[in-house]
């Protein structure tokens, strides 16, 4: 059996977090199951006959399908070639779609990298990575479509060629695939987490130790839909590595390193666990408070309605070929803006 669940629609208009909404698919293995089928993939894909065999693989090997954290010491690990025991309890969660009216769109793109399996680019702050409510057009697969026209032929129709998202108003490395193979190959990397991912941000408060490791479960926010929280009972493990590359007077320069790539998990760790919200984050932070605390040198940050975190790198190995490829790319303008005032005062 199987219950759909839709959460609301996001309010959130300023930064437009929507991206974070999800249907939770809640399926129960009966003792009926466990004779007809001997694999988890093909009982998935007949309890849940909307999604192909292959969308489901690729939200298992992202963690989307697991069991029920009340259950998790009683049942072994999930494996897809093998059926989990009678009663176990799944949740599916499915991200969320991009409308089918998603239209290739002539918008410039900062290639760093491209072959016939794959592309790299630099990401702006303020584009959307796809299609959600309140951002029809404009976003990343928007462009990536007009570019690349084959794309929409591969993988999930609904988020061709994407297997990591940057929020709206991160900046930085992404890489999208361009056709199945490829596709598959990186959900497996990313899937591992055998790839390197470098940030960096710049953080209200100066009182950080110089380094350190935050780890905490995070799911979504109970009472605010469009954020999410650390400690959440049903929430995905994630571990965030950090450095204070500098420290000023009122603010702090961090690089930061994933070991998980969870929703939020760099914006929701660094608010939450050390008390240092990123700058000008509208949805974990006070843009306003920081504003004010800066002073008037930073006014220009009035005008920017981002966080300032950049993916400054993305290194992994090439799914097709194998070769090692690494990007690193400079944060931007207004990023590099704040630490220039900064030292030149």
């Amino acid at each position: 059996m199987s219950q759909k669940e839709k959460p609301p629609a996001s309010t959130e208009s300023e930064e437009n977090e929507s991206e974070i909404e999800e249907s939770v698919i809640r399926v129960i293995v009966s003792e009926q199951d466990t004779r007809a089928f001997k694999r988890l993939d093909h009982f998935l894909s007949k309890k849940i006959p909307q999604y192909s065999r292959t969308f489901l693989k690729s939200l298992f090997l992202m963690n989307n399908i697991t069991v029920e954290p009340s259950q998790e010491k009683k049942i072994p690990k999930l494996e897809l070639k093998k059926m989990p025991p009678e009663n176990t309890v799944l949740s599916v969660e499915v991200p969320p779609p991009i409308p089918i009216k998603a239209k290739p769109e002539d918008i410039p793109l900062q290639i760093l990298y491209e072959d016939e399996h794959l592309v790299f680019i630099n990401k702006a702050p303020g584009i959307v990575t796809h299609p959600a409510p309140g951002n029809y057009t404009g976003t990343l697969v928007n462009a990536i479509l007009h570019h690349c026209p084959n794309l929409g032929r591969i993988g999930n129709a609904e988020r061709p060629g994407i297997v990591h998202r940057l929020d709206k108003g991160t900046s930085g490395v992404m890489v999208i695939a361009k056709n199945q193979k490829t596709l598959e190959g990186l959900i497996e990397i990313f899937s591992k987490h055998d790839i390197e991912r470098i940030y960096e941000a710049l953080v209200i408060g100066v009182k950080i130790p110089p380094k350190g490791t935050l780890e905490s479960p995070i799911g979504r926010h109970p009472k605010h839909r469009q954020k999410m929280a650390c400690n959440i009972a049903h929430g995905k493990d994630a571990i965030t590595y950090y450095k204070v590359l500098n420290y000023f007077e009122k603010f702090s320069h961090l690089e930061l390193k994933l070991e998980t790539g969870r929703t939020h998990q760099i914006r929701v760790h660094l608010s939450t666990l050390i008390n240092a919200s990123i700058l000008c984050d509208p949805l974990y932070g006070n843009p306003a408070q920081h504003l004010l605390r800066l002073g008037n040198a930073f006014s220009f940050l009035k005008q920017y309605p981002h966080p300032l975190l950049h993916a400054k790198t993305l290194g992994l190995r090439h799914p097709i070929t194998k070769k090692d490829l690494s990007f690193t790319v400079e944060a931007p303008e207004t990023f590099q803006k704040v630490l220039k005032t900064e030292l030149n005062r």
